[in-house]
């Protein structure tokens, strides 16, 4: 997709601000290239909360993340899923809900603030904005929102996504992968889950081997969550999907 910003007017990232609330819930407002570059804003409170509101199937909640190790707030169902999503993406370091808020002067010199729903910290350093569409798409004004919100994080070395529903193929797989997402399903497993599958063999096979499977199948998910075990996820898992060793431990 080419960036939302071609053929837009954009707000200059360098007179944008940004607005958060540290871990000691003091909140500060510096401009945006600072927070960026000088900030950990993915250890920052919530700059906004989200409602519960009438309708909607899913309540505001909280995902344990196995990335960081602590709770993550959510908004709504789309945005649990991209929660769920970015948890289990290797690149990812650390996850945040709505750490910050952006500021620009907008047409008529109007104030204009947008703040992301998520915002992930990469194994590179640099960071990634995430704005989550719902099954029927995404409003207007979030539209409108994102070119900016696209030219301030590539300003700052950063990225920025507008994302949709995954695959639901992808989705039920991961999903099934995130209730084994705590090490305590792993127990002391994954050196021998890893060496039994250093070549490729189908889950139950290396199951097998292992030994008793009620103590071996969740050690067995864990290691796909953790990324020491590789499937294609666009294929729906089951026990005779071929698995191979990609490391020898989770890295997080």
């Amino acid at each position: 997709m080419p960036p939302l910003s071609i053929g837009r007017r954009v707000a200059d990232p360098a007179h944008m601000t940004a607005r958060f609330v540290d871990p000691l819930g003091v909140e500060h407002e510096v401009p945006w290239l600072e927070a960026a570059g000088e900030r950990a804003l993915e250890a920052c409170r919530p700059v906004q909360q989200f409602p519960v509101l009438k309708g909607r199937r899913v309540a505001p909640g909280w995902w344990w993340s196995s990335t960081d190790r602590r709770l993550v707030p959510y908004g709504f169902k789309a945005m649990r899923t991209q929660v769920m999503m970015l948890d289990h993406d290797p690149t990812v370091t650390a996850l945040a809900c709505r750490p910050v808020e952006l500021l620009w002067r907008g047409r008529g010199g109007k104030t204009v603030s947008h703040a992301p729903h998520l915002m992930a910290r990469l194994a590179d350093g640099s960071g990634l904005l995430v704005d989550c569409a719902g099954p029927s798409g995404v409003g207007r004004r979030v539209v409108r929102r994102a070119v900016h919100l696209e030219a301030a994080a590539a300003a700052a070395g950063w990225r920025y996504r507008l994302v949709g529903p995954p695959p639901s193929v992808v989705e039920a797989n991961v999903r099934w992968l995130a209730g084994y997402r705590h090490p305590r399903c792993a127990g002391s497993w994954l050196p021998e889950v890893a060496a039994c599958f250093r070549t490729p063999l189908p889950l139950v096979e290396g199951v097998r081997l292992l030994g008793d499977p009620i103590a071996v199948w969740p050690a067995v998910f864990h290691a796909l969550w953790a990324g020491v075990l590789s499937v294609p996820l666009e294929r729906v898992l089951h026990e005779r999907v071929v698995a191979v060793a990609v490391r020898t431990e989770a890295e997080r």
